[in-house]
């Protein structure tokens, strides 16, 4: 179920001339409002400054604007912080030499936990059981006479501080945002009694600032009112707050009955994870995925388990496993769709080499799936013919998303180089962090592997400290390999990660359009492939030719 809200709000300039508050609330689409949530904001401009009422609404409006914009892939907090810091040199930049000032307190509402950043003097209180309870601090100075003076708000400082709070919502409770206007005059007894007197959303924000202004206050008066009907869905996020309290699955038997799901047996197990078969009530067979018990006090562990759960929902599509909503799951783990097929490893081992028009297929299909990866900013690391199966379906799909990376979740790469060896970029030895160009190396030895059976630089061992020259041509392995065709791949494989191709979908144009020349060309002159060979044979046969001619004139 989503996350249903009611809200309300009312602003009134009161005996000022004009109105410097700004209230904005945004309810996206569903499925905007599951990974991003719904936002509601309150902004006090400032009045003696340059001009407080452009400094609150253009800071809400780049709110409801940018938030939306930012990366999926980043925590609530990250982006309320990053988009009011750059708001906040915004402000101090074009207030014409004059500060631009606004308070700010941003609310949002996402599953069933929300995030609030504040900074300044407007109030945000929570209203539950006739019970209300201040959430947010005023951010003014304490001396006798100073108390509506701020010593902290949006474009005072270079350096902005904000106050985060994150919480758990709780159905039936309301938040109430409030500018100073308001609470100031009021207090908080007569806001408790007013939300007590109007249970309606409209009329209690309407009677909030009209009885501000009755009671006297000479400032703008603001009121936003956001009620939680029901709660939605949990998501990574907070699943990630509530690792502790979701336990290892117990060893589970053949036969066995747990949390909806009929278990056939154990379908691999490793070091770093164990895979379960099992059958839901429709006798479809899916992949329980968890941990080992030796990890059970693990939290990075259960982290990353977590975190790749929410990748593969992030990019869910033909090129990736399907994930189950496991509604029932009340231990650690996550289960996704099991497949007929195989790897395309095994299909190297069976078969070696790929045919060309196959392997064409299989690049383009690869480098659409990594594409649709980098644009969530999601970096995989962990490319190579193990993760990639090819299904009886005719569909390739990108497995294994355990050692996946983003910014704003997974905030620091691991000291240790993830992943195999020989498909590691040469950048990543010296602790780069994880970027598209790594993925796209990967994906280049992948690819070069697949097609000759060798690694462009050799198979690099977990011990050692490689050394990148230059790479053989895969046109040495594969004559039929068409010049174009070896320089992209050549190309893709780089040392120098400037020298990659920059984004997936310009290796895929590349592809595209050599096929459109066709891969059945024949292949090219040995003299254009080998010259140094060519010339050096033809130095010999010419050599031997003098010789035999010298032996015949002397031996008339």
């Amino acid at each position: 179920m989503a996350l249903q809200l009611s809200f309300a709000e009312a602003s009134a300039t009161g005996p000022r001339a004009e109105n410097q508050d700004a209230l904005r609330s945004v309810t996206p689409a569903p499925a905007l409002a599951a990974s991003k949530g719904c936002l509601f904001a309150i902004a006090d401009g400032v009045s003696q400054c340059a001009d407080g009422g452009l400094a609150a609404q253009s800071t809400l409006q780049a709110l409801a604007l940018d938030y939306y914009a930012t990366p999926e892939t980043w925590g609530v907090a990250q982006a309320l912080d990053r988009l009011l810091i750059a708001q906040n040199r915004w402000l101090q930049a074009n207030g014409g030499g004059q500060p631009l000032l606004t308070t700010v307190s941003a609310l949002v509402m996402r599953g069933r936990r929300f995030t609030l950043a504040h900074v300044g003097d407007c109030r945000v209180y929570r209203w539950h059981a006739d019970s209300l309870q201040r959430i947010s601090e005023d951010h003014v100075w304490e001396q006798q006479g100073m108390q509506h003076v701020l010593k902290r708000a949006l474009g005072l400082d270079q350096h902005l501080v904000l106050d985060f709070l994150d919480g758990e919502l709780r159905e039936g409770e309301c938040f109430v945002l409030l500018s100073d206007g308001v609470w100031s005059t009021l207090g908080d007894t007569a806001i408790a009694a007013i939300l007590r007197d109007q249970p309606g959303l409209d009329s209690a924000a309407d009677t909030l600032v009209n009885a501000a202004h009755r009671a006297g206050s000479q400032d703008n008066a603001s009121a936003l009112l956001v009620r939680v009907d029901a709660l939605g869905e949990a998501n990574i996020g907070d699943a990630l707050i509530h690792l502790q309290q979701w336990p290892l699955p117990p060893p589970l038997k053949p036969g066995q009955a747990f949390e909806g799901w009929q278990i056939q047996g154990v379908a691999a197990q490793s070091q770093q994870s164990l895979l379960y078969r099992v059958v839901d009530s429709q006798g479809q067979t899916w992949l329980l995925k968890t941990l080992p018990t030796r990890l059970e006090e693990d939290p990075q562990a259960a982290q990353a388990l977590l975190s790749e759960e929410w990748f593969l929902k992030r990019v869910a599509g033909r090129h990736f496993p399907e994930i189950h909503g496991c509604l029932q799951r009340q231990h650690l783990y996550y289960v996704m769709r099991e497949y007929s097929g195989q790897t395309l490893a095994q299909l190297f081992q069976q078969s070696g080499p790929l045919p060309l028009a196959q392997w064409q297929e299989i690049a383009e299909r690869l480098l659409r799936a990594v594409g649709l990866l980098h644009r969530r900013q999601i970096f995989h690391r962990d490319i190579k013919p193990d993760n990639l199966h090819l299904g009886n379906d005719g569909e390739l799909r990108l497995l294994d998303f355990g050692l996946a990376y983003c910014p704003g979740l997974s905030e620091d790469a691991p000291a240790t180089l993830p992943g195999t060896p020989s498909y590691l970029a040469p950048e990543s030895f010296g602790g780069v962090p994880p970027s598209a160009q790594q993925d796209l190396y990967a994906l280049g030895v992948t690819l070069y592997f697949l097609l000759t059976g060798h690694f462009p630089y050799g198979e690099i061992e977990a011990f050692q400290r490689p050394r990148f020259g230059v790479p053989v041509s895969a046109g040495r392995y594969r004559p039929d390999v068409p010049h174009w065709l070896a320089h992209s791949l050549e190309r893709g494989i780089a040392a120098d990660p400037q020298q990659r191709f920059e984004t997936a979908e310009e290796w895929l144009l590349v592809l595209e359009k050599g096929e459109r020349r066709s891969l059945s060309v024949r292949p090219r002159p040995l003299l254009e492939r080998e010259p140094l060979k060519v010339w050096r044979t033809m130095a010999l046969v010419a050599l031997l030719g003098n010789l035999v001619l010298l032996f015949l004139l002397f031996h008339r």
